[in-house]
């Protein structure tokens, strides 16, 4: 039973690195970009 639980003990932790590696540390998501307004009414004259 020992062995059984160092196993999956194991594979717990390959699956946290695998999931950090791949979603980063924390999970987040993306922050979105937020629009600048650009005004090109001065450039195009």
């Amino acid at each position: 039973m020992d062995f059984i639980d160092k196993i999956l003990e194991k594979l717990k932790d390959w699956t946290r690195k695998l999931v950090d590696a791949l979603l980063g540390p924390a999970g987040q998501p993306e922050p979105e970009l937020i629009p600048i307004p650009v005004n090109d009414r001065q450039r195009r004259q």
